[in-house]
């Protein structure tokens, strides 16, 4: 169990952090999917639908890197993104950092030495600390080849996820041009222990020039977080 302390410090950054986002009066509006585009699917409402974005590693923690940037930077990039055009169209969102921090240097509660373990464990901690229905981690693959490209979305062996990598890999492949199908992430930690409808979207491949293109632009990291989102709104239609 996650203690309370842990808890009520995780929900007060977000509350005040979404506050000083929301109010600086960026363009984050939402952009309807092709095949819903007669009506903007937000108009659901939030029904309790919270959605937990992971940003993938942090602080220590850089991930898979191209040169001198780093995946942590990244996905910090797109999920801010993302939070904010979910925010900005009703539904209620959580991000789990807001800045360079690895997660493990926040829990005390798992007993482990491994700081990959606690890191994991406290990303599992929120989802299951708050009500949440829809878990999106974001990454950035990596390829020993310069010509693999493109987003993945991997998902649980589970109906209501598979129906949310389905609809998000559908909405990048739009964006990426290409013809991707989502795939089951059978040894990854999130997908096996939180029980909550979870993805993890590989938003591209650091690797690529092709993909740096979008990864590393504002404008870029914009178009990725918008497809994730019509993605998540499409997936609320269906279920």
């Amino acid at each position: 169990m996650i203690p309370l302390g842990i808890k009520v410090k995780r929900l007060l950054i977000t509350l005040i952090t979404s506050s000083l986002f929301l109010a600086t009066g960026f363009d984050y509006t939402y952009a309807a999917p092709e095949q819903n585009s007669k009506q903007s699917p937000f108009i659901l409402g939030n029904d309790q639908r919270v959605i937990l974005i992971d940003a993938g590693h942090g602080g220590v923690d850089g991930g898979t890197s191209y040169g001198s940037t780093l995946e942590k930077d990244l996905t910090l990039a797109i999920s801010r993104k993302l939070y904010l055009i979910l925010r900005s169209n009703g539904l209620d969102a959580v991000l789990n950092r807001f800045d360079d921090y690895a997660l493990s240097d926040e829990n005390r509660w798992f007993p482990s030495s491994s700081r990959h373990r606690r890191d994991l464990t406290q990303r599992k901690g929120l989802a299951d600390a708050i009500p949440t229905s829809v878990v999106v981690s974001i990454h950035v693959n990596w390829a020993p080849s310069s010509t693999k490209n493109g987003p993945l979305v991997l998902y649980r062996k589970e109906g209501r996820s598979y129906i949310l990598a389905k609809a998000i890999q559908n909405q990048l492949n739009q964006l990426y041009d290409v013809n991707i199908r989502p795939e089951h992430g059978k040894p990854f930690f999130l997908l096996n222990k939180i029980t909550a409808t979870t993805v993890i979207v590989e938003a591209g491949f650091i690797s690529s020039p092709i993909d740096r293109v979008k990864l590393y632009s504002p404008q870029g990291q914009k178009e990725i977080a918008k497809a994730i989102a019509n993605g998540i709104a499409v997936y609320l239609t269906e279920i």
